[in-house]
C-alpha cells in the first residue's frame, strides 16, 4: 500500500501537476485529444486506449498493444471583483491563466476477450490567483485544486458484449489563500491519496450502432487544516459540516454512437454527482446534467472532428434563498473556485504518419460567463462578480505495436 501510493506522488510530480480550468464543473469535458475535439464524447465511442478511464469497456478496440501521451495547455480568462469587507469592487484578472495537464495511456490486448490498460492523467481541477492584485479588490484570494488518477482498466468481450472494470487511485492538492477576512493570510496547502473504481459497459446493437453507460464511483479525498481554516476565518466553522474533506463525486454516463461509411455520429448524456459530495455538498453545488455531441470524418489516412458540449453550472446564488451561510458559498464559489462556464465547442483532426503512428490536435472554446452573487453578510448591498471563459489546447501522439 505504502508503495502504491509514493508510485501515485512520483507520478504526479514527475508529470507536473498543476491546476486546471476544467469545464463541467472541476471536471475536464472529456480524456485524450480525439474526445476532446469531439465535445467531450467517449462513453460510446472508443478511442483505444484513450479510453480506458472514459469507460473501461471501450479498451475492446485495443488490436495488439497502443500507447498514447497528450498533453493539455488550459488558458482561461477570469476576472472578479467584490466589494465584500470594504473592498472597492474594481474588476482584477486572475494571473492563475495557463495550466498544463499531462496524460499517458498504454493497453495490450492478452487474447481475443480480453484487454488491459494503465494510465496516468490529469482529470480535474480548479483555481484563481489574485495574490499581486490591490487588496481593496478581491481580497488577495488564490486557490489551487489539482487531481491526478492512475487506473488500470480491464474490458472483457463476450460477443456483442463488454463489460470493464478500473480500480482508481487518485493524487490530489489543494491550497487556498487569502488575507480578508482578518485570518490566516497563508494557510497550509495538503495533498491526499483516495481509491475508487469505474464500471463500464459496450454493445453493439449492429454493426454500426454501439450503446454505451459507465459509473465512476465517488472519491473520498482530505486536505488537513486547508479548507477548514479557511472556513473559519469567514465565520462560517458551525455552517459547514465537512471540515477538510472535498471529495470527488460520483458519476454516471450514458451513450450512443453510430458510424456510416467515414461519418461517426456521438452522443453521450453524464450526471455528475456534486450534492453527494462532501464539501461542494457544502457549498451548494448542485447536480450537473452534461450533454455531449461529436462528429468524426474519418478515412484511411486523416479524421476530422468538431463537438459541442453543454452542462449549467453547479453553482446559484445562495444568498437569495435565505440561506444562512449563502454569503460564504457564494463569495468562496466565485472568488475561489468559478466553475460556472456551460457552453464548449471543440474541434480537430488526426492523421496517420503510418500504419504505427499518428497524432491528434483539439481546441476547447469555453464561452465567456458571467455570474454575480450576493455577499450582504460581509457589507450592505455587496457582491462579489465574476466572468470567465477558456482557451484549450491539446496535441497527442499514439504508437501501436
Amino acid at each position: 500500500m505504502k508503495n502504491t501510493i509514493k508510485l501515485a506522488v512520483v507520478a504526479a510530480l514527475a508529470l507536473g501537476t498543476t491546476s486546471a480550468f476544467a469545464t463541467n464543473g472541476d471536471v475536464m469535458i472529456g480524456q485524450g485529444a480525439k474526445s476532446r475535439s469531439m465535445g467531450g464524447v467517449g462513453v460510446a465511442k472508443s478511442f483505444g486506449a484513450e479510453s480506458g478511464i472514459a469507460n473501461p469497456a471501450l479498451l475492446r478496440s485495443v488490436k495488439n498493444k497502443e500507447f498514447t501521451g497528450s498533453l493539455t495547455v488550459f488558458m482561461p480568462d477570469v476576472s472578479a471583483k467584490s466589494n465584500a469587507f470594504g473592498a472597492t469592487g474594481t474588476m482584477t484578472d486572475s494571473d492563475a491563466d495557463l495550466s498544463v495537464i499531462p496524460e499517458l495511456y498504454y493497453a495490450s490486448r492478452i487474447n481475443e476477450k480480453l484487454v488491459y490498460g494503465v494510465l496516468v492523467a490529469g482529470t480535474a481541477g480548479m483555481g484563481t490567483d489574485y495574490g499581486d492584485a490591490p487588496q481593496a479588490n478581491v481580497n488577495l484570494m488564490t486557490t489551487e485544486l489539482a487531481l491526478m488518477k492512475i487506473a488500470v482498466p480491464v474490458s472483457y468481450t463476450m460477443d456483442k458484449l463488454t463489460l470493464g472494470i478500473a480500480p482508481v487511485l487518485q493524487y490530489g492538492t489543494l491550497d487556498i489563500r487569502h488575507t480578508a477576512p482578518p485570518g490566516p493570510a497563508q494557510n497550509n496547502n495538503d495533498s491526499d491519496v483516495g481509491y475508487g473504481f469505474e464500471l463500464g459497459v459496450a454493445y453493439d446493437v449492429s454493426s454500426a450502432l454501439t450503446l454505451g453507460a459507465v459509473y465512476k464511483s465517488k472519491i473520498d479525498m482530505k486536505y488537513d487544516n486547508v479548507l477548514s481554516r479557511s472556513i473559519a476565518s469567514f465565520g462560517l466553522s458551525t455552517l459547514i459540516t465537512s471540515g477538510d474533506n472535498l471529495n470527488q463525486p460520483a458519476e454516471i454516463g450514458l451513450g450512443l454512437a453510430y458510424t456510416k461509411g467515414m461519418h461517426t455520429i456521438a452522443l453521450d448524456y453524464k450526471n455528475i454527482d456534486w450534492s453527494g459530495a462532501a464539501g461542494y455538498s457544502d457549498f451548494a453545488w448542485d447536480d450537473q446534467n452534461v450533454i455531449a455531441l461529436g462528429y468524426e470524418y474519418a478515412t484511411d489516412k486523416w479524421a476530422l472532428r468538431a463537438g459541442y458540449n453543454h452542462g449549467k453550472s453547479p453553482m446559484s446564488n445562495q444568498a437569495e434563498t435565505g440561506n444562512s451561510k449563502g454569503s460564504g458559498q457564494n463569495f468562496f464559489d466565485l472568488s475561489g473556485f468559478p466553475g460556472i462556464v456551460e457552453d464548449h465547442y471543440t474541434f480537430g483532426a488526426g492523421y496517420n504518419v503510418s500504419n504505427d503512428l499518428s497524432v491528434d490536435c483539439a481546441v476547447v472554446y469555453a464561452a465567456e460567463t458571467k455570474e454575480s452573487f450576493t455577499t450582504a453578510a460581509y457589507g450592505a448591498g455587496s457582491t462579489v462578480d465574476v466572468t470567465h471563459s477558456q482557451l484549450g489546447l491539446t496535441v497527442a501522439a499514439t504508437y501501436k505495436f
